[in-house]
């Protein structure tokens, strides 16, 4: 890294954990936003595509190297077809067959748990008793978020067996990425992440939709904020936090994604706040707070 370019990371490192959370979570809202106007994979397949036509230029501009090896080009392939297309097409699909989205929220939260649980044995990073209560508290805040809206809530199995399928590809994912692309460009690696995303959504698309996409201007609204500010933005940032630090504290981030979505549908669309979610949210920041106070040991590569 250049010289010049050291004293602005201090600053990003700071800014990048609470920038993800609030990005992240307007996917829900833009999952909300578009729902009318287009079948759910249909509008990832496109999402994917353009995030890559993006990222492509931006890969060109910068004359960035793409891989030289077949190895690195699996990869990427492999990171994206975890992080993008198996988890997100997962979502997508459980909620179509039924699976309520506080469900399947409720599943997501099981990520940073199932994170600890592996890191261990596929990282070597040590989980510290601190960032396990953490977990424990945040996933706490998180379920008392989301509980006021389960109701009399129905689970059919294959909607619920795909919910926890995403959640266990993202979480294979999010340690795949740190196992592989240590020193790997981000903007080459976001762009092949998108490249294997899209083949394995593009036979989904076939095989359970008709390629609905009405051009409303809440869809082109939703598609445009989706590739520059979820696909590129939310995902760069993530993949960074990945390679800066340990994969458990970043997976406890997504605890505050609950919180910080039903703040933006209060705003946005009048949803209501009860007690017990706002004390959630106490919980849930309080969680991450912990979770993110210390650092495991042993992680390969470390933080950078």
């Amino acid at each position: 890294m250049s010289s010049d370019a050291q004293p602005s990371e201090p600053l990003l490192a700071r800014l990048a954990p609470p920038l993800f959370v609030v990005i992240w979570a307007t996917g829900f809202i833009v999952a909300r936003l578009v729902a009318p106007y287009a079948e759910p994979l249909t509008f990832l397949l496109a999402r994917y595509l353009l995030a890559l036509l993006v990222l492509g230029i931006v890969v060109a501009v910068a004359r960035a190297p793409w891989p030289r090896t077949g190895r690195e080009w699996r990869n990427g392939l492999v990171a994206g077809i975890l992080l993008h297309g198996f988890y997100l097409g997962g979502v997508f699909w459980s909620v179509k067959k039924g699976l309520p989205a506080g469900i399947m929220a409720l599943i997501a939260g099981l990520q940073p748990l199932a994170t600890a649980i592996l890191s261990r044995p596929l990282l070597g990073e040590r989980v510290s008793p601190r960032r396990w209560a953490g977990i424990a508290v945040g996933f706490l805040g998180a379920a008392l978020v989301i509980l006021p809206k389960l109701g009399d809530a129905q689970m059919p199995p294959a909607a619920l067996a795909a919910g926890i399928f995403a959640m266990a590809s993202i979480t294979c994912g999010t340690i795949w990425q740190k196992r592989t692309a240590g020193e790997a460009d981000l903007r080459v690696n976001a762009a092949i992440q998108y490249m294997g995303a899209a083949l394995v959504t593009v036979p989904m698309v076939l095989l359970t939709e008709e390629g609905r996409m009405e051009p409303a201007l809440p869809l082109l609204a939703g598609l445009a904020w989706a590739v520059l500010g979820l696909s590129i933005g939310a995902i760069g940032l993530l993949l960074y936090l990945i390679r800066r630090g340990a994969v458990v504290g970043v997976a406890a981030l997504l605890y505050l994604v609950p919180p910080v979505a039903a703040l933006m549908a209060y705003a946005l669309f009048g949803e209501t706040l009860n007690p017990v979610q706002v004390v959630g949210m106490a919980f849930a920041a309080l969680g991450v707070a912990v979770a993110s106070g210390g650092q495991t040991r042993g992680s390969p590569g470390g933080p950078r």
